[in-house]
């Protein structure tokens, strides 16, 4: 007996969450893309202290879901090495929705931040939709390894690297790599920003960030 993988497409509903009010006075749109774990409706809060008037907060929800800590609490997660391709388009048509349901005009700052495991969807997103953003925050996570220099060579805004020197995910050398990945792909003038700290979203860069 011989088995087929097949596919078929569909249509499905997805949430995200969002927090503030996007008016005339918003200055600032942050599309944010937490890490493995997570749910957009927690992972939003850490961007509460950022002006509520300048800024609005758009959490795309990873499709993937299961339960973590006995059952206790749910986590999602982005992709995996199964069927990666096809599960990567499903999320850029997944973003490709939210942003045209929220209709950001082109006078606002956009600003992308990839947490985590976020880190992949969002730069595979800017390199597969050409993205323009006014900042790309790259937050504790790893770059997936097929992207290259020439995928960004149209995105003019500013690109930081963030991470705590004591990540439990990293060492000096996983530190000395991922670094050079982001030189090669974005260029020399990447923002290095390390900070004293675990693998946790540090507010109080981002909020330096704005």
């Amino acid at each position: 007996m011989q088995s087929t993988q097949k596919e078929i497409f569909y249509t499905t509903n997805k949430p995200y969450s969002t927090l503030n009010t996007l008016t005339d006075k918003t200055k600032n749109v942050w599309f944010v893309c937490h890490g493995l774990g997570y749910l957009s409706k927690y992972f939003i809060r850490y961007f509460k202290g950022l002006n509520a008037e300048e800024n609005y907060i758009i959490s795309p929800q990873a499709p993937s879901l299961y339960y973590q800590d006995g059952f206790k609490h749910v986590g999602g997660c982005w992709l995996t090495k199964e069927n990666t391709q096809t599960e990567t388009q499903n999320i850029v048509n997944y973003f490709d929705s939210i942003l045209a349901e929220e209709q950001i005009s082109e006078s606002k700052n956009l600003i992308v931040l990839g947490y985590s495991q976020g880190v992949s969807v969002a730069t595979r997103y800017i390199k597969n939709r050409q993205l323009q953003c006014s900042q790309l925050i790259l937050h504790s996570g790893g770059l997936p390894k097929e992207l290259i220099a020439e995928d960004f060579k149209l995105l003019k805004g500013k690109v930081s690297l963030v991470y705590g020197t004591e990540d439990e995910y990293l060492n000096k050398t996983r530190i000395a790599y991922e670094t050079k990945r982001a030189q090669e792909l974005f260029g020399k003038e990447v923002n290095i920003i390390p900070f004293e700290g675990k693998h946790v979203v540090n507010v109080d860069i981002i909020n330096g960030l704005v």
